[in-house]
């Protein structure tokens, strides 16, 4: 028995990183997934690795048409949709606040805080009919503690944070609970984009100096807590971002 059977689950940013920990190890615990990602290449690879439980999606998150055929998907192929994870996401380079470019800015916000109103929009629906569900919405410990040279970035994972609460306290008669997770840095693709440096060891290093438990945090840190905020035993949480940063906020 898997902690997820018989759940339908939506996965943005899929293909790789924190969301394809996240699809795999919902996977592993009995649900069906649909993987969303811009990346439909790559995407459609990692369905294929999981099985039948999955199926992929090219999806970009910013797009209303987009979103809405990611979320009909769950319903078509799998009967509905209990759990969706808002987990696409993009940064600018590690750099001053006054170099990043509008388009840059635009492009952040359209991808960390516009797709979650897209995203909610079509999902909310779809969960009333199951009588309920989960939203889980990826933020990070930069909306938190934020610290120069990411600021834009920052203010749209504050963003995030802040929708997760509002969200969670007017969904719940809704019976659809809303909870975010903020990793510290990881060992993801966008790694070197966060450190505005090349990934070596010294550059490593500086970093994970600042995260008391010593190491970047990993896509299966977040797929660990993706699958408690989804399961029956966290069914009491709602509204809280869960820093999982190895003690980086404390």
């Amino acid at each position: 028995m898997g902690r997820l059977d018989d759940k339908v689950a939506v996965v943005t940013g899929g293909a790789s990183g924190f969301g394809r920990g996240i699809a795999e190890a919902y996977a592993r615990e009995g649900a069906q997934i649909v993987i969303g990602d811009v990346d439909g290449d790559r995407a459609e690879a990692v369905a294929k690795a999981i099985g039948d439980a999955a199926v992929s999606v090219r999806a970009d998150v910013t797009l209303q048409a987009d979103v809405e055929a990611m979320i009909a998907r769950a319903a078509t192929q799998f009967g509905g949709l209990d759990i969706l994870v808002n987990n696409a996401g993009t940064t600018h380079t590690n750099k001053p606040a006054l170099e990043v470019s509008e388009i840059e800015f635009d492009r952040i916000y359209a991808v960390n805080v516009k797709s979650i109103y897209l995203t909610t929009l079509a999902a909310v629906p779809q969960m009333e009919q199951r009588g309920g569900g989960i939203i889980i919405n990826t933020a990070s410990t930069a909306g938190v503690r934020p610290r120069p040279g990411l600021t834009w970035y920052n203010g749209s994972k504050g963003a995030v944070i802040t929708l997760t609460k509002s969200l969670a306290a007017e969904l719940a008669p809704k019976k659809i609970r809303v909870n975010a997770i903020n990793p510290v840095i990881g060992e993801t693709g966008m790694l070197e984009t966060f450190m505005g440096q090349p990934d070596t060891p010294a550059s490593r290093e500086k970093f994970i100096a600042t995260i008391p438990l010593g190491r970047m945090s990993r896509p299966s840190d977040i797929a660990n807590v993706a699958i408690f905020l989804a399961e029956p035993a966290s069914e009491f949480i709602t509204g809280v971002a869960i820093e999982v940063d190895g003690g980086r906020c404390v």
